[in-house]
């Protein structure tokens, strides 16, 4: 498979099989992604990967969780502006159309919202930390990281769905993995093979033309 065609055909998948991963593959894909261009290279990622028996014991543990937790940061902006804003909302408006779901129905809405915190089902997955210390470049340096590792397993059948949810999460996630207390979580992934029957998975996010946001000089 040639990069653009990892890159065409790769997408944020929402509903997994079942269908088991070996660790030894996700550690070879990790192992091709830390070829990313990184600044200095610090290679500032941090990652713990949960398969198997640990994922089961992962999903077990989040039963355990009432109270809601500080976020590491703000995923989104307050009051974002255009053209962003719409092009979140249109992204929303899509998926819920796809499954059925109206905007009155709050309680479905939140329903697949959690399905987040389950990794849509998939068999493996891995959580993606930085050293505190660290600023928006290293943060770039993840984005390359990341970018890196799902285009990999696009390459061999494997799908992903890249998770900034977790950050609502980061205290307890940090527990479970045993991250270091100048570790912060920057995002989950969820790694498996595509439920190709789910009709969640037929979403594709639309891109702004490049008249928009490019200016050839």
């Amino acid at each position: 498979m040639k990069v653009s065609e990892a890159i065409l055909s790769r997408s944020s998948i929402r509903a997994f099989k079942k269908n088991p991963i070996s660790t030894k593959v996700i550690e070879d894909l990790l192992f091709k992604a830390s070829r990313a261009p990184n600044g200095g290279n610090l290679q500032p990622w941090r990652i713990y990967v949960l398969n198997g028996p640990k994922m089961d014991e992962f999903l077990e543990f989040q039963k355990t969780w009432d109270e809601p937790e500080n976020h590491e940061y703000d995923i989104y902006p307050e009051k974002l502006k255009e053209p962003y804003r719409t092009s979140r909302f249109q992204l929303g408006e899509e998926m819920y159309e796809i499954l059925g779901i109206s905007r009155e129905d709050k309680d479905a809405r939140i329903k697949q919202v959690m399905k987040n915190f389950e990794f849509f089902g998939a068999p493996a997955a891995i959580f993606c930390f930085v050293d505190k210390q660290m600023g928006p470049p290293q943060w770039s340096d993840l984005g390359m990281f990341l970018q890196n590792l799902m285009l990999l397993a696009q390459e061999i059948g494997i799908d992903t769905c890249a998770q900034e949810a977790w950050a609502m999460k980061a205290t307890s996630v940090g527990e479970f993995v045993g991250s270091p207390a100048d570790e912060m979580l920057f995002c989950g992934m969820a790694i498996g093979y595509k439920d190709p029957d789910a009709p969640i998975n037929q979403l594709k996010s639309k891109r702004r033309p490049i008249e928009e946001w490019a200016k050839i000089l």
